[in-house]
Protein backbone atom coordinates (compact mmCIF):
# COMPACT_ATOMS: atom_id res chain seq x y z
CA UNK A 1 0.00 0.00 0.00
CA UNK A 2 3.07 2.35 1.24
CA UNK A 3 6.63 1.94 -0.63
CA UNK A 4 9.26 4.75 -0.45
CA UNK A 5 12.29 3.64 -2.37
CA UNK A 6 15.51 5.48 -2.05
CA UNK A 7 13.61 8.53 -0.12
CA UNK A 8 15.98 11.79 0.44
CA UNK A 9 15.01 14.63 2.25
CA UNK A 10 17.81 17.82 2.45
CA UNK A 11 16.91 20.61 4.19
CA UNK A 12 18.79 23.81 4.01
CA UNK A 13 19.54 25.67 6.91
CA UNK A 14 22.08 28.78 7.82
CA UNK A 15 24.35 27.82 4.61
CA UNK A 16 24.54 24.34 5.36
CA UNK A 17 22.68 21.05 4.15
CA UNK A 18 20.92 18.70 6.63
CA UNK A 19 20.25 15.16 5.52
CA UNK A 20 17.15 14.50 7.41
CA UNK A 21 16.48 11.15 4.98
CA UNK A 22 19.21 9.44 3.84
CA UNK A 23 17.71 6.56 0.59
CA UNK A 24 14.83 5.34 2.51
CA UNK A 25 13.25 2.15 1.16
CA UNK A 26 10.03 1.61 3.13
CA UNK A 27 7.65 -0.96 2.59
CA UNK A 28 3.69 -0.94 3.81
CA UNK A 29 1.40 -4.12 3.33
CA UNK A 30 -1.94 -3.18 2.61
CA UNK A 31 -4.42 -3.75 5.65
CA UNK A 32 -1.08 -3.78 8.49
CA UNK A 33 -0.46 -0.83 11.19
CA UNK A 34 3.17 -0.28 10.49
CA UNK A 35 5.07 1.48 13.31
CA UNK A 36 8.22 3.83 12.65
CA UNK A 37 10.03 4.22 15.66
CA UNK A 38 13.42 6.57 16.50
CA UNK A 39 14.62 8.94 18.80
CA UNK A 40 13.49 12.54 18.33
CA UNK A 41 16.41 13.89 15.13
CA UNK A 42 15.80 10.04 13.57
CA UNK A 43 13.89 11.71 10.38
CA UNK A 44 10.51 9.83 11.59
CA UNK A 45 8.24 12.91 11.03
CA UNK A 46 10.18 14.07 7.88
CA UNK A 47 9.46 10.46 6.63
CA UNK A 48 5.76 10.70 7.18
CA UNK A 49 5.34 14.51 5.73
CA UNK A 50 6.78 12.60 3.00
CA UNK A 51 4.43 9.93 2.19
CA UNK A 52 2.12 12.72 1.61
CA UNK A 53 3.79 14.81 -0.08
CA UNK A 54 3.30 17.33 2.83
CA UNK A 55 7.42 18.00 2.36
CA UNK A 56 8.84 17.44 -1.01
CA UNK A 57 11.46 14.73 -1.51
CA UNK A 58 14.87 15.90 -2.31
CA UNK A 59 15.22 12.47 -4.24
CA UNK A 60 13.50 9.21 -4.31
CA UNK A 61 9.56 7.97 -4.79
CA UNK A 62 6.58 7.81 -3.14
CA UNK A 63 3.99 5.06 -4.21
CA UNK A 64 0.48 4.72 -2.10
CA UNK A 65 -1.98 2.45 -3.31
CA UNK A 66 -0.21 2.20 -6.25
CA UNK A 67 -0.63 5.86 -7.57
CA UNK A 68 4.02 7.19 -7.74
CA UNK A 69 3.03 10.84 -5.66
CA UNK A 70 6.61 11.88 -6.22
CA UNK A 71 5.02 11.94 -10.76
CA UNK A 72 1.85 13.74 -9.35
CA UNK A 73 4.19 16.26 -7.49
CA UNK A 74 5.08 17.80 -10.62
CA UNK A 75 4.72 21.74 -11.93
CA UNK A 76 1.29 22.63 -13.44
CA UNK A 77 -2.25 22.98 -12.31
CA UNK A 78 -3.35 19.58 -13.50
CA UNK A 79 -0.21 17.75 -11.35
CA UNK A 80 -1.74 19.29 -8.53
CA UNK A 81 -4.98 18.78 -9.21
CA UNK A 82 -4.12 14.96 -9.20
CA UNK A 83 -2.10 15.37 -5.82
CA UNK A 84 -4.64 16.92 -4.45
CA UNK A 85 -6.88 14.18 -5.32
CA UNK A 86 -4.48 11.59 -4.52
CA UNK A 87 -3.97 13.26 -1.02
CA UNK A 88 -7.68 12.73 -0.46
CA UNK A 89 -7.04 9.23 0.08
CA UNK A 90 -4.32 9.87 2.60
CA UNK A 91 -5.51 10.92 6.13
CA UNK A 92 -3.23 12.18 8.94
CA UNK A 93 -3.67 12.90 12.71
CA UNK A 94 -1.18 14.91 14.11
CA UNK A 95 0.12 15.09 17.60
CA UNK A 96 -1.47 18.28 18.66
CA UNK A 97 -4.63 17.86 17.38
CA UNK A 98 -4.69 20.77 15.00
CA UNK A 99 -8.39 21.55 15.76
CA UNK A 100 -9.87 25.02 14.85
CA UNK A 101 -11.30 26.25 18.04
CA UNK A 102 -13.73 28.57 16.48
CA UNK A 103 -15.68 25.63 15.43
CA UNK A 104 -17.71 22.85 16.97
CA UNK A 105 -16.15 19.52 16.85
CA UNK A 106 -18.86 18.59 14.86
CA UNK A 107 -17.72 21.57 12.19
CA UNK A 108 -13.95 20.38 12.60
CA UNK A 109 -14.80 16.99 11.14
CA UNK A 110 -16.72 18.56 8.07
CA UNK A 111 -13.73 20.85 7.13
CA UNK A 112 -12.33 18.20 4.82
CA UNK A 113 -15.69 17.86 3.36
CA UNK A 114 -16.20 21.15 2.99
CA UNK A 115 -12.99 21.69 1.00
CA UNK A 116 -13.95 19.11 -1.19
CA UNK A 117 -17.43 21.28 -1.97
CA UNK A 118 -19.53 18.21 -0.50
CA UNK A 119 -23.04 19.60 0.08
CA UNK A 120 -24.16 20.82 3.62
CA UNK A 121 -26.42 18.18 4.21
CA UNK A 122 -24.08 15.23 3.36
CA UNK A 123 -21.36 17.07 5.27
CA UNK A 124 -23.32 16.97 8.58
CA UNK A 125 -24.49 13.40 7.88
CA UNK A 126 -20.83 12.08 7.70
CA UNK A 127 -19.44 14.00 10.35
CA UNK A 128 -22.50 12.70 13.03
CA UNK A 129 -21.55 9.14 11.54
CA UNK A 130 -17.63 9.80 12.31
CA UNK A 131 -18.07 11.29 15.46
CA UNK A 132 -20.20 8.17 16.13
CA UNK A 133 -17.56 5.67 15.11
CA UNK A 134 -15.23 7.60 17.40
CA UNK A 135 -17.16 7.22 20.57
CA UNK A 136 -17.86 11.24 20.35
CA UNK A 137 -21.47 11.61 19.13
CA UNK A 138 -22.62 13.28 22.05
CA UNK A 139 -19.91 16.07 21.92
CA UNK A 140 -21.10 17.21 18.26
CA UNK A 141 -21.62 20.80 19.42
CA UNK A 142 -19.12 21.09 22.21
CA UNK A 143 -15.92 23.11 21.12
CA UNK A 144 -12.31 21.59 21.62
CA UNK A 145 -11.89 23.67 24.89
CA UNK A 146 -14.32 22.14 26.18
CA UNK A 147 -12.83 18.33 25.40
CA UNK A 148 -10.04 16.43 26.73
CA UNK A 149 -6.88 15.69 25.34
CA UNK A 150 -7.95 12.03 24.08
CA UNK A 151 -11.45 13.65 23.27
CA UNK A 152 -9.61 15.94 20.75
CA UNK A 153 -7.37 13.66 19.37
CA UNK A 154 -10.51 11.35 18.71
CA UNK A 155 -11.78 14.65 16.82
CA UNK A 156 -8.64 14.73 14.71
CA UNK A 157 -8.98 10.80 13.66
CA UNK A 158 -12.28 11.83 12.74
CA UNK A 159 -11.60 14.70 10.64
CA UNK A 160 -9.07 12.19 9.08
CA UNK A 161 -11.51 9.96 8.07
CA UNK A 162 -13.85 12.37 6.19
CA UNK A 163 -12.49 11.80 2.95
CA UNK A 164 -13.00 7.94 3.27
CA UNK A 165 -8.90 7.14 3.33
CA UNK A 166 -7.34 4.00 2.48
CA UNK A 167 -4.41 5.18 4.26
CA UNK A 168 -4.18 6.59 8.16
CA UNK A 169 -0.95 8.28 8.82
CA UNK A 170 0.07 8.90 12.31
CA UNK A 171 2.34 11.39 13.41
CA UNK A 172 3.11 10.91 17.15
CA UNK A 173 -0.76 11.24 18.02
CA UNK A 174 -0.20 9.73 21.44
CA UNK A 175 2.61 11.10 22.83
CA UNK A 176 1.06 14.04 24.17
CA UNK A 177 -1.45 11.94 26.16
CA UNK A 178 -1.51 10.29 29.28
CA UNK A 179 -0.57 6.34 29.44
CA UNK A 180 -4.22 5.24 30.05
CA UNK A 181 -5.60 7.67 27.08
CA UNK A 182 -3.03 6.62 25.04
CA UNK A 183 -4.06 2.71 25.39
CA UNK A 184 -7.59 3.63 24.33
CA UNK A 185 -6.19 5.67 21.21
CA UNK A 186 -4.17 3.41 20.26
CA UNK A 187 -7.03 0.71 20.55
CA UNK A 188 -9.31 2.87 18.45
CA UNK A 189 -6.57 3.19 15.75
CA UNK A 190 -6.38 -0.67 15.58
CA UNK A 191 -10.22 -0.98 15.75
CA UNK A 192 -10.80 1.23 12.70
CA UNK A 193 -7.75 -0.87 10.86
CA UNK A 194 -10.32 -3.97 11.56
CA UNK A 195 -13.48 -2.71 10.48
CA UNK A 196 -12.34 -0.09 7.17
CA UNK A 197 -9.43 -2.16 6.23
CA UNK A 198 -7.31 0.78 6.86
CA UNK A 199 -3.65 0.62 6.48
CA UNK A 200 -2.19 2.75 9.16
CA UNK A 201 1.38 3.96 9.29
CA UNK A 202 2.13 5.73 12.84
CA UNK A 203 5.02 7.53 13.50
CA UNK A 204 6.38 7.29 17.54
CA UNK A 205 9.01 6.95 19.70
CA UNK A 206 7.47 4.64 22.55
CA UNK A 207 8.22 1.11 22.22
CA UNK A 208 5.22 0.22 24.17
CA UNK A 209 2.87 1.93 20.91
CA UNK A 210 4.54 -0.96 18.79
CA UNK A 211 4.23 -3.54 20.97
CA UNK A 212 0.90 -2.67 21.70
CA UNK A 213 -0.98 -2.14 18.05
CA UNK A 214 1.69 -2.52 15.35
CA UNK A 215 1.80 -5.66 13.02
CA UNK A 216 5.31 -4.77 11.45
CA UNK A 217 8.06 -1.95 12.48
CA UNK A 218 10.92 -0.37 11.64
CA UNK A 219 14.22 1.10 13.60
CA UNK A 220 15.29 4.55 12.02
CA UNK A 221 18.15 6.25 12.93
CA UNK A 222 20.02 9.19 11.56
CA UNK A 223 17.42 9.23 9.12
CA UNK A 224 18.07 5.40 7.53
CA UNK A 225 15.72 2.45 8.47
CA UNK A 226 18.42 0.57 10.37
CA UNK A 227 15.89 -2.50 10.73
CA UNK A 228 12.16 -3.46 9.33
CA UNK A 229 10.12 -6.59 9.01
CA UNK A 230 6.89 -7.72 10.78
CA UNK A 231 7.38 -7.52 14.70
CA UNK A 232 7.37 -11.80 14.40
CA UNK A 233 10.57 -11.90 12.59
CA UNK A 234 12.30 -8.97 14.59
CA UNK A 235 11.91 -11.33 17.28
CA UNK A 236 13.27 -14.54 15.43
CA UNK A 237 16.18 -12.68 14.42
CA UNK A 238 19.46 -12.79 16.23
CA UNK A 239 20.67 -9.54 17.21
CA UNK A 240 17.39 -7.64 16.07
CA UNK A 241 17.53 -4.41 18.19
CA UNK A 242 14.13 -3.90 17.95
CA UNK A 243 13.35 -7.41 19.45
CA UNK A 244 15.48 -6.25 22.68
CA UNK A 245 13.95 -2.79 22.75
CA UNK A 246 10.52 -4.57 22.60
CA UNK A 247 11.20 -7.09 25.59
CA UNK A 248 14.27 -6.06 27.19
CA UNK A 249 15.74 -7.96 29.92
CA UNK A 250 18.88 -7.83 32.32
CA UNK A 251 21.16 -9.86 34.44
CA UNK A 252 24.76 -9.87 34.93
CA UNK A 253 26.29 -11.61 31.99
CA UNK A 254 30.40 -11.91 33.50
CA UNK A 255 32.51 -14.72 34.94
CA UNK A 256 33.88 -17.96 34.30
CA UNK A 257 32.40 -21.27 33.57
CA UNK A 258 29.42 -20.20 32.92
CA UNK A 259 26.99 -19.96 29.42
CA UNK A 260 24.36 -17.21 29.63
CA UNK A 261 21.69 -16.72 26.52
CA UNK A 262 18.91 -14.65 25.55
CA UNK A 263 15.64 -17.06 24.87
CA UNK A 264 12.97 -15.37 23.15
CA UNK A 265 9.43 -17.31 23.00
CA UNK A 266 6.62 -16.53 21.17
CA UNK A 267 4.20 -18.65 19.20
CA UNK A 268 3.08 -21.88 20.92
CA UNK A 269 6.55 -22.03 22.37
CA UNK A 270 5.35 -18.98 24.82
CA UNK A 271 2.89 -21.48 26.64
CA UNK A 272 4.95 -25.15 26.69
CA UNK A 273 7.45 -25.53 29.96
CA UNK A 274 10.66 -25.61 27.89
CA UNK A 275 13.03 -24.66 30.68
CA UNK A 276 11.94 -26.94 32.91
CA UNK A 277 11.97 -29.56 30.29
CA UNK A 278 16.16 -28.76 29.52
CA UNK A 279 17.03 -29.02 33.23
CA UNK A 280 15.35 -32.23 33.40
CA UNK A 281 16.52 -33.96 29.99
CA UNK A 282 19.81 -32.50 30.59
CA UNK A 283 19.98 -32.49 34.61
CA UNK A 284 21.73 -29.16 34.75
CA UNK A 285 20.72 -26.43 37.25
CA UNK A 286 19.58 -23.91 35.18
CA UNK A 287 19.32 -20.01 36.71
CA UNK A 288 16.75 -17.44 35.50
CA UNK A 289 18.68 -13.73 35.26
CA UNK A 290 15.60 -11.86 34.25
CA UNK A 291 12.63 -12.09 32.11
CA UNK A 292 9.86 -10.11 30.27
CA UNK A 293 6.60 -11.06 29.05
CA UNK A 294 3.47 -9.73 26.89
CA UNK A 295 0.97 -9.94 24.51
CA UNK A 296 1.53 -8.50 20.85
CA UNK A 297 -0.80 -8.55 18.11
CA UNK A 298 -3.11 -11.31 20.37
CA UNK A 299 0.14 -13.28 20.87
CA UNK A 300 2.50 -13.96 23.94
CA UNK A 301 5.51 -13.07 23.32
CA UNK A 302 8.46 -12.91 25.95
CA UNK A 303 12.02 -12.98 26.77
CA UNK A 304 14.50 -14.55 29.06
CA UNK A 305 17.61 -14.39 30.14
CA UNK A 306 19.09 -17.70 31.58
CA UNK A 307 22.62 -18.95 32.93
CA UNK A 308 23.96 -22.50 32.04
CA UNK A 309 26.42 -24.01 34.02
CA UNK A 310 29.89 -24.64 31.93
CA UNK A 311 31.37 -22.73 29.10
CA UNK A 312 29.57 -22.17 25.79
CA UNK A 313 30.87 -25.82 24.33
CA UNK A 314 29.75 -27.46 26.76
CA UNK A 315 26.17 -26.15 26.47
CA UNK A 316 25.80 -26.89 22.60
CA UNK A 317 23.25 -30.08 22.78
CA UNK A 318 20.92 -27.91 25.40
CA UNK A 319 21.10 -24.82 23.08
CA UNK A 320 20.53 -26.89 20.39
CA UNK A 321 17.45 -28.34 22.51
CA UNK A 322 16.20 -24.76 22.91
CA UNK A 323 16.52 -24.02 19.01
CA UNK A 324 14.58 -27.15 17.82
CA UNK A 325 11.63 -26.14 20.49
CA UNK A 326 11.34 -23.34 17.72
CA UNK A 327 13.24 -20.79 20.01
CA UNK A 328 15.38 -17.83 19.27
CA UNK A 329 18.60 -18.35 21.22
CA UNK A 330 20.73 -15.66 21.33
CA UNK A 331 24.20 -15.73 23.58
CA UNK A 332 24.95 -12.47 25.66
CA UNK A 333 28.71 -12.96 25.32
CA UNK A 334 29.14 -13.82 21.91
CA UNK A 335 33.14 -13.97 22.19
CA UNK A 336 32.54 -17.04 24.58
CA UNK A 337 31.19 -19.05 20.81
CA UNK A 338 33.52 -17.46 18.93
CA UNK A 339 35.07 -20.58 18.52
CA UNK A 340 32.11 -22.79 17.47
CA UNK A 341 30.06 -22.38 14.07
CA UNK A 342 26.11 -21.67 14.04
CA UNK A 343 24.23 -24.19 15.79
CA UNK A 344 21.79 -26.27 13.86
CA UNK A 345 20.62 -29.69 14.37
CA UNK A 346 23.39 -31.76 12.44
CA UNK A 347 25.86 -30.10 14.83
CA UNK A 348 23.76 -30.68 17.53
CA UNK A 349 23.61 -34.51 16.23
CA UNK A 350 27.51 -34.54 16.00
CA UNK A 351 27.91 -32.81 19.34
CA UNK A 352 25.84 -35.49 21.19
CA UNK A 353 27.54 -38.57 19.80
Amino acid sequence: MITTTGLTKVYSSRGRDVTALDGVDLHVREGEVFGVIGQSGAGKSSLIRCVNLLERPTSGTVTVDGRDLTALAGRGRRASKDLREARTRIGMVFQHFNLLSSRTVEDNVQLPLEILGVSGAERSRKALELLDLVGLADKARSYPGQLSGGQKQRVGIARALAGDPKVLLSDEATSALDPETTRSILQLLRDLNRQLGLTVLLITHEMDVVKTVCDSAALMRKGKIIESGTVSELLATPGSELAHELFPVSGDASGPDRTVVDVTFHGEAATQPVISQLSRTYNIDISILGAAMDTVGGRQIGRMRIELPGRYEENVVPVGFLREQGLQVDVVDPAAAAAVPAQGPALVEEVAK
